[in-house]
């Protein structure tokens, strides 16, 4: 039957709390054409069995890892579809009709890479708001000049053009993963759609901190480190403004 369209991929570690969501959202897609690849660390909670359990799963592997972007690239490994889709554990694709609508911007274009917007939203799947960084009308390279404009969830790429992660990184590879894509791409495609329920879980701030220092590095790697400098200057500028005047 050939490859299918979608490779999609789940890194797990004691996720059994915020699988089963993740599970659901693509149980209930209306588009099937595609393989589910849960790539899990050695977890000792239940959260291999219910990965196991699930009728969508394609392919299980649990095993010890040297981090989140290691597993990633276990992942890229096994995968046999044209595209790649990333979705953590507890974070969703939006609606049942998701994947058509990538399949359908995938088919009217054929693209490298296809892209959309991310919702936010809590523990109880209920809706909290739209992602603060949203996704420009055009993506290219130099969009990633003002952050991580698309998240990483809803950046569907074609697995032949996709490089391995850099285990450089521990927090942010991600970002410098997209912008490698970006990078090598063609044709780059908007699908104007919410594509993900992103979990806001947040993070510790050791975390986003060290996230932060990976960002501004491979900003300062890609686009200049004075062109950085000026344009965080600026940032932070604007946000003391806005706290200032009350226009946050």
């Amino acid at each position: 039957m050939g490859n299918p369209l979608f490779t999609i991929i789940t890194i797990t570690f004691n996720a059994s709390a915020t699988l089963p969501a993740t599970l659901k959202s693509v149980e209930q897609q209306s588009f099937t054409d595609y393989e589910y690849r849960v790539v899990d660390g050695a977890s000792t909670d239940d959260t291999v069995a219910i990965a196991r359990a699930s009728a969508v799963v394609t392919s299980v592997v649990s095993e010890p890892d040297k981090g989140l972007y290691d597993a990633m690239n276990k992942g890229l490994r096994q995968a046999t579809g044209r595209y790649l889709i990333f979705l953590n554990a507890g974070d969703a694709l939006h609606a049942p009709d998701t994947l058509q609508k990538i399949a359908d911007s995938i088919g009217e274009n054929d693209p490298d890479i296809v892209y959309g917007e991310t919702a936010l939203v809590d523990s109880q799947r209920t809706f909290i708001a739209m992602r603060r960084l949203q996704a420009p009308g055009i993506l290219s390279v130099k969009s990633f000049r003002m952050g991580m404009l698309v998240c990483h969830q809803a950046f569907v790429v074609r697995r032949e053009l996709a490089p391995e992660y850099d285990l450089r990184y521990r927090f942010s590879s991600d970002f410098d993963w997209c912008i490698r894509c970006m990078q090598v791409a063609r044709k780059i495609v908007n699908t104007h759609e919410i594509l993900i329920d992103y979990l806001n879980e947040g993070v510790t701030t050791a975390n986003r901190k060290a996230s932060l220092r990976e960002r501004y590095e491979i900003m300062c790697r890609y686009y200049g480190t004075l062109p950085t400098f000026l344009r965080h200057l600026w940032f932070a500028l604007r946000f003391a403004f806005a706290r200032v005047t009350g226009r946050e």
